[in-house]
C-alpha cells in the first residue's frame, strides 16, 4: 500500500488534538548512528512536549524500514510514519517512510517521490528547508551524525528563518561529516548527544513562547 494514498492512521484520537499550522516544529535529520543517535535524542522528552516532531534518517528504499517499530519502543513519545495530508500532532514522532521526501503544508504532512536532493530521498534538506519556509521563528532544527552534507543548506534556512538550530558535536559523531558541514556554512548550536534533549526542550518552550506573545 503507498504512503502516498493511504487513509491517515490516528495516533491518541482521543488524547491529542491536531496541531494547529501555528504549532511549534521540531525537525531532526540523521543518517550513521541513527537509531541509537535518536534513541539519545528522544528517550528523555516528555509525553508532553508541545511540539510536532518530524524525523529524517537515510535509508534504502529497497528494504522496509522499521525505525518508527524500534524508536516507538525505546521513547515516550508515540512513533509514526505519516500520510499525506495527515493532520501533524503535537507530542507525536513523524519518521520519513524509505524513498519519499517528507515535507510540512498548513500543519499537514505531505510526501512526495521527486528527485533525490544531496543524493538523498528522503532528503533532510528537503524537510528542513520545507519547516523553515512554513515554520520560520516556531522551528528547531537538529542534525546528527552522517555523512556527507544533506541538511547543511536546510539547517542555514532553519537559522535565517528566525528558528533555533543544534548540530550534534562533530568529535562524537559517529560520522561527522553532516554536522561538520552544517558548522562551515552557518553559526549552529553544538551540543553533545545527551544534552540535545534538554537543548531541544528549551529552544521548544522559548518559541512556544514567542508564538503566544505574537
Amino acid at each position: 500500500m503507498s504512503n502516498t494514498t493511504s487513509e491517515p492512521d490516528s495516533i491518541g484520537r482521543d488524547a491529542k488534538a491536531a496541531a494547529p499550522p501555528r504549532a511549534v516544529v521540531v525537525a531532526i535529520g540523521v543518517s550513521h548512528d541513527g537509531i541509537d543517535a535518536l534513541q539519545r535524542v528522544l528517550g528523555p522528552i516528555r509525553e508532553t512536549l508541545k511540539a510536532v516532531v518530524l524525523v529524517v534518517r537515510h535509508t534504502s528504499p529497497a528494504r522496509p524500514s522499521f525505525l518508527s517499530q524500534v524508536l516507538g519502543r525505546a521513547i515516550k513519545l508515540p512513533v509514526k510514519e505519516p500520510v499525506t495530508g495527515e493532520p501533524l500532532q503535537a507530542g507525536v514522532v513523524y519518521v520519513a517512510p524509505p524513498g519519499l521526501h517528507l515535507t510540512i503544508a498548513d500543519g499537514h504532512a505531505a510526501l512526495s517521490a521527486g528527485p533525490k536532493v544531496s543524493f538523498s530521498r528522503p532528503s533532510i534538506d528537503v524537510l528542513f528547508d520545507s519547516v523553515a519556509r512554513v515554520c520560520g521563528p516556531r522551528s528547531v532544527g537538529v542534525l546528527l551524525s552522517g555523512g556527507g552534507s544533506d541538511g547543511a543548506a536546510g539547517l542555514a534556512a532553519i537559522r535565517r528563518a528566525g528558528g533555533a538550530t543544534i548540530v550534534q558535536d562533530p568529535a562524537e559523531a559517529l560520522a561527522p561529516y553532516m554536522p561538520k558541514a552544517a558548522l562551515a556554512t552557518d553559526g549552529h548550536r553544538v551540543a553533545l548527544i545527551d544534552d540535545i534533549a534538554e537543548a531541544i526542550r528549551l529552544a521548544v518552550t522559548e518559541a512556544t513562547t514567542r508564538n503566544v506573545g505574537a
